[in-house]
């Protein structure tokens, strides 16, 4: 299929024009070099586009891996057409498995919404047309990891468990604040030194400069209540924390923000901090009731995480579903 290979953006090869579906938004070529992507592809018609990274990208034991990424297409069949075009251009570049979408690291947009179930789209969630998911199957690619948004309905539920737990952790010096907005970056700070130990054995982990997390944060700084951003300390330390913020979708919508989304938990690791993860949980669901707000969502967890997804399901229903695909490349 006609595509262009950008090896600079500003520069692309001419190709057979192929009408395959909808044109989809202009791409912002500055992200290629911003993002340290190795190459940009589109199709000439404007059908579909991706990028690839194969020389910064995560870790994967026994693999030559390589992401692809910047994803959009217009239908399934343009989407096919530049994911072939993308599985070559690894294959040359002597990849043996490709992944996708992701955009480059885990850090950034990743994975295809594939099960939408009835509720909207809430504030910051991944979105994209259904014909994604048939363009990376048409393309043979199958589920690498799975995860899901659960929505807790009524958040007065409480476990009893959740008291002695919080009452331990109090005893052992563990204590438990709101974030602080006069001195936000400074917190921010704190959050990043939990977030690098907490997640390093992560799926598809990839180390994050402090100044590069910083920089996704601060342009939320005014949606953020401090009240629902809850930062555990022990001996003045930062151990864990619950990073929440209202669901301003609905007021995009036109309508009163009634839930908030829990959107990072992380917790250092070791049995001295066991159960602060419920705790944070527990009182974040506390919290949003008293400023307010009816519903929580525990947003984007990882599948294969049973510790986090039980915590969210006994609390509520699966809302959606979304896939990370994986392809054997030659």
């Amino acid at each position: 299929m006609g595509t262009n290979r950008e090896e600079n953006p500003a520069k692309p090869m001419t190709a057979q024009i192929f009408h395959l579906g909808e044109a989809i938004p202009d791409f912002d070529a500055s992200l290629v070099s911003s993002q340290r992507a190795d190459l940009h592809l589109r199709l000439e018609d404007g059908t579909a586009h991706c990028s690839l990274w194969w020389t910064v990208r995560p870790p994967f034991p026994g693999e030559r891996l390589g992401v692809i990424g910047h994803f959009a297409a217009g239908s399934a069949e343009s989407g096919t057409a530049i994911l072939h075009s993308a599985l070559e251009k690894l294959r040359e570049a002597g990849c043996s498995l490709a992944i996708g979408p992701m955009d480059g690291n885990t850090w950034r947009r990743y994975r295809v919404l594939t099960e939408r179930g009835m509720e909207p789209p809430f504030f910051l969630e991944p979105d994209n047309p259904d014909c994604w998911a048939s363009a990376f199957a048409d393309a043979g690619f199958s589920a690498l990891a799975s995860y899901s948004s659960t929505l807790v309905a009524d958040p007065s539920q409480r476990d009893e468990r959740v008291e002695r737990t919080r009452e331990r952790l109090e005893r052992g010096g563990v204590t438990i604040r709101a974030l602080n907005p006069v001195t936000f970056e400074d917190d921010l700070r704190r959050i990043y030194q939990v977030s690098v130990v907490s997640f390093a054995g992560n799926y598809l982990y990839t180390e994050l400069p402090e100044a590069a997390f910083l920089a996704q944060y601060l342009p939320y700084r005014e949606k953020i209540r401090p009240e629902l951003v809850q930062i555990a300390e022990h001996d003045g330390e930062p151990v864990g924390y619950l990073f929440a913020l209202p669901d301003f979708a609905e007021a995009q919508r036109g309508l009163p923000v009634r839930t908030v989304i829990g959107k990072t938990l992380a917790v250092l690791p070791g049995r001295r901090y066991g159960g602060l993860g419920v705790v944070l949980t527990n009182l974040l669901h506390g919290r949003a009731l008293e400023l307010g707000f009816a519903r929580v969502i525990h947003a984007l967890q990882h599948e294969n995480n049973d510790r986090v997804r039980n915590m969210s399901e006994s609390f509520g229903q699966v809302m959606r579903r979304y896939t990370l695909y994986s392809r054997r490349v030659g």
